[in-house]
C-alpha cells in the first residue's frame, strides 16, 4: 500500500472553517460519454471546483456496488466499482486535488452491506447459527412457524425492516432488503472497518462522511417499537421526535467512534469525520462530537428551518450553544443528495431562487463549516417531472418518494442535454435534465454579473479573505432590527462585517451598518441608506 503525503503545511484544523463541497458521484462529470459521472471526470474538473473557491470535496460512493442504492449498497469497500473507474483513478484524482490544495472526504456506509457482499453471501449459505451470520442481525420469525417477522421494525425505505430467506430466518434491513444490517457487537464487524478507515487514509483521503452514524447499534432483544413507523413515508428526523428509536442513536454506538478517533488522529494533516447523524435532542446530537470522538455532525435543522426570521434564529442559536459546549464548530447544509434541492423547498422559481441565494449568503457568514450540494452554486431546482419509469431510488416502488429529482447530472454547457455533462459529442446521461437548464449552465453564467454562480464564487472569495469571517473571529452578535429582519455582526479588531436578511415580505432600508460588499439582489440606493429587497441578503462592512 502507499502512503500518500497530506497537503503541504496542511492545518489540522482545516476542517473547522471549510466549505465542503458535496461530489454526487454518478451525476457530475462523465470523462468516457457512458452517461454516468466518474473519478476521471471530477478528475476533469478540479480546476472549475478550485475556481469556485471550495476548500474540500466530499464523495458520495464509488465502491464497488450493484447500485441499488447509488452505490450506498457497498460489496467491497476497499475497491472502486468499474462504472466509476479503477483505483488508479482514484490515486490520479486525489493527486490532483491536492495539488490544488483541495482536501477529499470519501462516504462511508458502516450501517449495512449489500446484499452482494462475500459476507453476506457466506451467511446465507451457512445456514441459522453460524459465525457467518453472526455479523448480521438473523432472528427466527414470530408465529407458530416463525411465518411472521421479528418485531414490527419497518424499513426508512417504506414496508417491513425484515425480508425471510429460505430456511426460514429473518434478516434486518432499516433500507432497502439488499441491504442487510451489520451486527456491530460483533468483533469482526469492528475490526474490519478499523481496516477500511486504514486502506482509504494511506491513499490520501482527508476525511470521512459517516452514513446512517446513528444507526449502527440496536437495542439488545430488538424490542418493538410500539406504533406504525413509515406507513406514511415519514423520515428519520419526524420518527424521533416521538422519542429514542429501537434502532436509532442508542448510547453504545459512541463505542466505536471512541475507537475510531485513534485511527484518525494517527494520521497527519488533520484527518477528521462528520456525522450524519439524526437525534432526539440537539443535546444527544453533540455527543457525537468531541475529542475522542467524531469532528462534527451535520446541522440539518437549518436546512430544515422555515422560511422566517424566528425559524432561523431559533435553529442558528440553538446550535451556536451546542457547539459551544463540544468545543466544535457547527457545520451548516442547505440540500444534499437526500433532501430536495432549497430553490425548490424555498418555493420554486423566481421566489425560490431569490430566497436560496439569499439562505446562501446567509449561510456563509456564519461561523463554522459550510456543505454545498454540487449544482447550488447554479441555481438549479429540484427535477419534479421525471418520468416514474427513469426513477432509480429503491424508495419510489415503496413509498412513492425518490430523491432521483436532486441527483440529475449538472450542466455545464451547451444548449442540449446533458449540457456538457459528458465528452464532446456524447448524448447521455443516466437521468435526464430539463430544457431550461441551458440558462444555468457553468459556461452561461461564468462572467455574468449578478449569476447566481458569481454570486456564490464572489462569497467564497470574501468569506477566505475577510478577517471578520475567518475561523478565529468573534461569533454571532445578533442585531435589533425591524420584524422579519435577521441581522447580526462579526467582529476581528476595529473590522466588522454585518448580514442582514429581509423575511419581512417587503423592502427595508439598512442604514449605520457600513458599506455593502456583497448582495444576493441589487440595493438601491435611498437617502443616506440602501434599500435590501425582498427575500434578499446583504453583507456589509465596517472598518
Amino acid at each position: 500500500m502507499i502512503r500518500t503525503a497530506p497537503l503541504p503545511h496542511a492545518d489540522d484544523d482545516w476542517w473547522r472553517s471549510a466549505v465542503v463541497y458535496q461530489v454526487y458521484v454518478r451525476s457530475f462529470a462523465d470523462s468516457n460519454g457512458d452517461g454516468v459521472g466518474d473519478l476521471q471526470g471530477i478528475r476533469q474538473r478540479l480546476p472549475y471546483l478550485r475556481e469556485l473557491g471550495v476548500d474540500a470535496l466530499w464523495l458520495t460512493p464509488f465502491y464497488t456496488s450493484p447500485m441499488v442504492d447509488g452505490g450506498y449498497d457497498v460489496a467491497d469497500y476497499r475497491d472502486v466499482d468499474p462504472m466509476f473507474g479503477t483505483l488508479a483513478d482514484f490515486d490520479a484524482m486525489i493527486t490532483d486535488a491536492h495539488a490544488l490544495d483541495l482536501r477529499i472526504i470519501v462516504d462511508l456506509v458502516p450501517n449495512h452491506t449489500s446484499s452482494a457482499h462475500q459476507w453476506f453471501t457466506a451467511a446465507l449459505a451457512a445456514g441459522p447459527g453460524s459465525p457467518e451470520r453472526a455479523r448480521y442481525l438473523f432472528a427466527d420469525g414470530q408465529g407458530a412457524h416463525g411465518e411472521l417477522p421479528p418485531n414490527d421494525w419497518e424499513s426508512i425505505f417504506g414496508g417491513p425492516a425484515w425480508t425471510r430467506v429460505a430456511d426460514g430466518q429473518w434478516y434486518l434491513h432499516l433500507f432497502d432488503p439488499t441491504q442487510p444490517d451489520l451486527n456491530w457487537r460483533h468483533p469482526e464487524v469492528r475490526a474490519e472497518f478499523l481496516d477500511v478507515l486504514r486502506f482509504w487514509l494511506d491513499r490520501g483521503v482527508d476525511g470521512f462522511r459517516i452514513d446512517v452514524a446513528h444507526g449502527m447499534i440496536k437495542a439488545e432483544g430488538l424490542p418493538d417499537v410500539g406504533f406504525s413507523t413509515m406507513t406514511t413515508g415519514q423520515r428519520q428526523v419526524e420518527l424521533l421526535g416521538k422519542g429514542r428509536l429501537p434502532y436509532f442513536d442508542q448510547d453504545e454506538v459512541h463505542e466505536i467512534y471512541r475507537t475510531w478517533r485513534p485511527v484518525l488522529d494517527s494520521y497527519p494533516g488533520g484527518r477528521m469525520a462528520v456525522a450524519e447523524a439524526w437525534a432526539e435532542t440537539p443535546e444527544r446530537l453533540a455527543r457525537y462530537i468531541g475529542p475522542d470522538e467524531l469532528h462534527q455532525a451535520f446541522s440539518f435543522d437549518f436546512l430544515d428551518a422555515t422560511w422566517s426570521a424566528d425559524s432561523f434564529r431559533k435553529v442558528i442559536d440553538t446550535a451556536l450553544a451546542e457547539s459551544q459546549v463540544v468545543g466544535a464548530p457547527t457545520t451548516w447544509v442547505l440540500s444534499n443528495h437526500d433532501k430536495q434541492r432549497h430553490v425548490t423547498r424555498y418555493g420554486d422559481g423566481a421566489e425560490g431562487l431569490r430566497r436560496a441565494r439569499a439562505a446562501s449568503l446567509l449561510m456563509l457568514a456564519l461561523p463554522g463549516s459550510a456543505y454545498l450540494y454540487q449544482g447550488e452554486e447554479l441555481g438549479l431546482p429540484e427535477v419534479l417531472d421525471l418520468p416514474d419509469e427513469l426513477r432509480q431510488d429503491p424508495a419510489f416502488l415503496r413509498t412513492g418518494e425518490s430523491r432521483d429529482g436532486c441527483r440529475v447530472p449538472i450542466p455545464w454547457s451547451g444548449d442540449l442535454p446533458p449540457y456538457g455533462f459528458g465528452p464532446a459529442g456524447s448524448e447521455v446521461s443516466w437521468l435526464p435534465a430539463p430544457a431550461t437548464w441551458r440558462a444555468l449552465s457553468v459556461a452561461a453564467q461564468t462572467g455574468v454579473p449578478g449569476s447566481t454562480l458569481e454570486l456564490y464564487r464572489a462569497a467564497l472569495r470574501i468569506r477566505h479573505e475577510h478577517p471578520a469571517l475567518a475561523v478565529d473571529a468573534g461569533g454571532v452578535a445578533w442585531l435589533e432590527g425591524e420584524p422579519g429582519v435577521l441581522a447580526f455582526s462579526r467582529t476581528a479588531g476595529s473590522t466588522v462585517l454585518t448580514c442582514v436578511v429581509n423575511l419581512s415580505g417587503a423592502p427595508v432600508l439598512i442604514d449605520g451598518y457600513g458599506e455593502p460588499i456583497l448582495a444576493s439582489e441589487p440595493l438601491t440606493g435611498q437617502g443616506s441608506g440602501q434599500l435590501l429587497p425582498v427575500d434578499a441578503t446583504a453583507w456589509l462592512e465596517r472598518r
